[in-house]
């Protein structure tokens, strides 16, 4: 099916040339476009710039309007008029537009401002989010921290997150959504009751797990290919008051993977003694250190060893606690890291709200956005690494790349997750082994750097296939259909199915150049 970016663009401007007119209105009016859906469009150059571009600003795409939904109807209204079109145009949701290699773009399509909904809802005395007793509906548009907000007034909380919380529940349960509860809880699409999607044929359907389920599964993890979320319905579970934040510090890796590993198999056993959330992360010999997490007094002490060791690898771990375990905390702490083997001192412990540790990345935001450190290029790579291959990539990338090379690595994040707390039914792909960890490079860069950090994560990707690891990228961006194939494996052929069933004309979501 052709693109709206190559015969439908070309019949508009023919239709736009006959009319002798610039405005949007005159040639939809010709292809027969409703009168609400051409009100809904914009077209000024300043909103049509900031859809051109995302939290990546490394791909640019210029689309053919925003549509601005009154309604979720509107939605469904737009997507119908695509479809009756000879050459359907495409189009891309975009929520926070938190993605960063162009997934929520179009080229001469229309994107469609899914925070608009936040306006419908507000007009129509209609909460975009409603807690019940173990359960939170929530539009689509939504974003992760009002969730946490209205939750904890009722004393409750979602039970899996992302480690950024502005970002819109649509958008996360589009990926998958991990963090350090991933282990436990699973990620956040493991954790969805109910969905309500606009498909890409335009219609409004609920589904779940027993109900339209080929719909359900399809779209938790399927990279919008299939329908719109416009509401999830999300388990709950009682919210701890505060949080003991900890970081040990290893100068060996596999004693820091096998501890890692250690603290997620508590995971379905002793409540008591097991981690609420684990995490790692890389600090490398490579300036400038971020050592704002500890005491200053220990900052000599952390650098040195960083010094001597090239790479010193941290586990994040946080055990919850409220009122009723106030006086256990600490012991439950000393039994959680009795058998681990961390440098010995070298154990760093924070105490703060709940809502403070979920929010945690927020205010590094707030610093980078005043240091202008926030809107440039964000050559992100996300990767899931099988457990037996982990100490390869280790020697490989961390090592024989990143740290060979000395080009700033910025915050890199490692940590396992238990396979078993994802659903295959679902679209999100993982490797096929019982642990395995993923590995976020999350660097910022100057324009003038760019192009050497997409170089190196080339040769991140090339070294992983060359020997053999079985890396399957998160957040993936696959340039042609046989890498798209291939991430996909067996599951490529129910995802390619349920694109034809949901999205015939293949109209959603081009950014992701899975079907464009």
């Amino acid at each position: 099916m052709a693109s709206y970016n190559s015969k439908a663009l070309i019949l508009l401007c023919v239709i736009n040339s006959v009319v002798h007119t610039t405005q949007i209105s005159e040639p939809w009016s010709a292809l027969n476009a409703p009168k609400d859906i051409l009100q809904m469009l914009i077209r000024d150059p300043v909103t049509l710039s900031l859809a051109s571009t995302d939290f990546g600003h490394i791909v640019h795409q210029n689309p053919f309007a925003i549509f601005a939904p009154s309604s979720i109807n509107a939605i469904s209204k737009l997507i119908k008029f695509s479809n009756s079109l000879p050459f359907p145009f495409t189009i891309a949701p975009r929520g926070q537009g938190h993605s960063v290699n162009g997934q929520s773009m179009t080229n001469d399509g229309v994107v469609v401002n899914m925070t608009q909904l936040i306006n419908y809802r507000f007009r129509s005395n209609e909460s975009g989010i409603v807690v019940f007793d173990e359960y939170v509906d929530i539009g689509g548009e939504q974003i992760w921290i009002d969730v946490l907000h209205a939750s904890l007034e009722r004393g409750l909380t979602p039970l899996s997150w992302t480690d950024y919380l502005f970002l819109s529940v649509g958008g996360t349960l589009s990926n998958a959504g991990i963090s350090g509860q991933t282990f436990r809880f699973g990620p956040q699409i493991s954790n969805v009751h109910e969905l309500d999607v606009v498909t890409g044929n335009g219609d409004l359907v609920t589904c779940s797990a027993e109900k339209n389920s080929e719909l359900f599964y399809g779209v938790l993890g399927g990279l919008g290919q299939f329908g719109i979320i416009t509401r999830a319905r999300i388990a709950l579970g009682p919210a701890p008051k505060r949080v003991k934040w900890l970081r040990l510090l290893y100068n060996d890796f596999s004693t820091f993977s096998g501890d890692q590993e250690h603290l997620i198999s508590f995971n379905g056993r002793n409540e008591t003694n097991a981690a609420n959330y684990v995490e790692g992360m890389l600090l490398l010999n490579q300036q400038p250190l971020d050592l704002s997490f500890y005491p200053e007094i220990d900052q000599p002490r952390i650098t040195s060893l960083v010094t001597q060791y090239g790479i010193i690898y941290i586990i994040e771990l946080v055990k919850y606690y409220d009122d009723n375990s106030q006086d256990q905390i600490d012991q439950e702490i000393e039994i959680l890291v009795k058998e681990l083997r961390f440098v010995p001192t070298f154990m760093f412990e924070k105490d703060v709200s709940y809502e403070e540790f979920l929010n945690r990345v927020h205010f590094d935001e707030l610093a980078l956005r005043a240091q202008g450190l926030w809107d440039i290029p964000h050559p992100w790579l996300n990767i899931f690494v099988p457990r037996s291959r982990i100490s390869d990539f280790n020697e490989g990338v961390f090592k024989g790349i990143i740290l060979r090379q000395n080009i700033s690595a910025g915050l890199v994040i490692v940590y396992p997750m238990n396979r078993t707390k994802w659903d295959d039914k679902m679209s999100a792909v993982t490797p096929n082994e019982e642990i395995f960890y993923i590995v976020s490079l999350l660097r910022t860069s100057g324009f003038e750097k760019l192009e050497e950090f997409q170089a190196q994560n080339q040769q991140i990707l090339q070294f992983c296939n060359d020997v053999g690891i079985g890396i399957k990228q998160y957040l993936p961006l696959n340039k042609t259909h046989e890498d798209w194939v291939k991430h996909f494996g067996i599951k490529w052929e129910d995802f390619e199915k349920r694109k034809a069933q949901f999205d015939p004309n293949k109209i959603l979501s081009p950014g992701q150049r899975i079907f464009n």
